[in-house]
C-alpha cells in the first residue's frame, strides 16, 4: 500500500491554521486569572490540544471532504494531486479525531467536553449529510466556535481546575466567536467558482461579492463594539479605549479591502485579522487585571 509522505501529512494538517485556536486558548489562560507558574503542564497540552490536535483535525476532515472541490480550486492539494493515496486522507482524520479525544481526556470535564463539541463540529462542517459549509452562515458559525470560543473556553477551564468559567469570560468568548464569523468569509473570496459547481452557498455565492464584503465588515465590527461596552460598563476603560483604537484601525484598513474583496481579502487577513485577534487579549487582560475570576 502506498503511504504518504511526512510532507504530505503535515501539509494535510495545515499547521498555518493553528496559531487562531492557540491564541485564543492563550487568551482563555489569560482571562482565568490563575498563576501561570501553578499550572504550566496543563497549559502546554492544551495548546496543543488546541492546534495541533483538535484544528488539524478539522484540517485533515475538511480536505477528504472537499476533494472533489478542491480538485477544482486547489487541485495541487495533497489528496487531489495524489500525494495522500487511497483512503488515507480519511484514515489520518479518523486517527487524529480519536488522539484529540485522548488529549482531552486528561484536562478535566469541561474542557473535554469543549474538545468533543469541537471535533463534532469540525466533522459536521464537512461531512455528509450534514455538511454545514453547504451554507456559508451555519458553516462559518460552526468555524467561528471551534477557532475562538471553544479554544478560549478550555484555556479558561483548564486554569479553573475543570470548572466552568466565570460568565464575563464565557461572555468575551461568544462575542469574538461572532466576530470570527466575518474572518472565516475572508477564505471564501478565492474559492467562489468551485464553490458554485459544487453547489456550496458561501456568502461570496449567497451574497455576492460586494454583498458578502459587506457582510463580513459588519460581523468582524459589531461584536467588538459590543467588547468595549462591556469592559466599560466592567469599570475597564484603558482596555476598552484599546480595543476601540485596534476596531478604528480595522475599520480604515476595510475601506482597502472593500474596493476590490477578491483582490484585498487575504491582504486584510494578513494585517487586519491580527487587530482583531489583538483585541482578543487586550480583554482578556482586562479579567485578569480585574481579578474576576477569583
Amino acid at each position: 500500500m502506498n503511504r504518504p509522505s511526512l510532507s504530505a501529512l503535515t501539509e494535510l494538517l495545515k499547521p498555518i491554521t493553528w496559531f487562531p485556536p492557540m491564541w485564543a486558548f492563550a487568551c482563555g489562560v489569560v482571562a482565568s486569572g490563575a498563576p501561570l507558574a501553578d499550572h504550566w503542564p496543563l497549559v502546554v497540552v492544551g495548546v496543543l490540544l488546541a492546534g495541533p490536535f483538535v484544528c488539524a483535525t478539522s484540517q485533515a476532515v475538511n480536505d477528504w471532504f472537499d476533494r472533489e472541490v478542491d480538485a477544482i480550486n486547489e487541485p495541487q492539494r495533497p489528496i487531489p494531486s495524489g500525494r495522500m493515496p487511497g483512503q488515507w486522507g480519511l484514515y489520518v482524520a479518523v486517527a487524529w479525531t480519536l488522539l484529540s479525544m485522548a488529549v482531552a481526556w486528561g484536562l478535566g470535564p469541561v474542557a473535554f467536553g469543549a474538545a468533543v463539541l469541537g471535533l463534532l463540529l469540525a466533522w459536521a462542517y464537512s461531512a455528509p449529510p450534514v455538511r454545514l459549509k453547504r451554507n456559508g452562515w451555519w458553516g462559518n458559525t460552526a468555524c467561528a466556535l471551534c477557532y475562538e470560543g471553544l479554544a478560549w473556553v478550555t484555556g479558561a477551564a483548564i486554569m479553573a481546575l475543570g470548572h466552568w468559567p466565570h460568565p464575563h469570560s464565557l461572555l468575551l468568548a461568544l462575542l469574538y466567536s461572532i466576530g470570527a464569523h466575518g474572518i472565516m468569509t475572508l477564505n471564501d473570496f478565492k474559492a467562489i467558482e468551485g464553490d458554485r459547481k459544487m453547489g456550496i452557498r458561501s456568502l461570496p455565492v449567497q451574497l455576492g461579492v460586494d454583498g458578502s464584503a459587506r457582510a463580513a465588515c459588519a460581523i468582524m465590527l459589531a461584536p467588538q463594539a459590543a467588547v468595549v461596552a462591556l469592559l466599560l460598563s466592567w469599570q475597564h476603560p484603558g482596555q476598552a479605549l484599546g480595543v476601540t483604537g485596534l476596531m478604528a484601525a480595522q475599520a480604515l484598513m476595510m475601506r482597502r479591502f472593500l474596493r476590490d474583496p477578491r483582490g484585498q481579502a487575504t491582504w486584510y487577513s494578513g494585517f487586519g485579522v491580527p487587530l482583531f485577534v489583538a483585541g482578543m487579549m487586550v480583554s482578556a487582560f482586562a479579567l485578569r487585571a480585574a481579578g474576576a475570576m477569583e
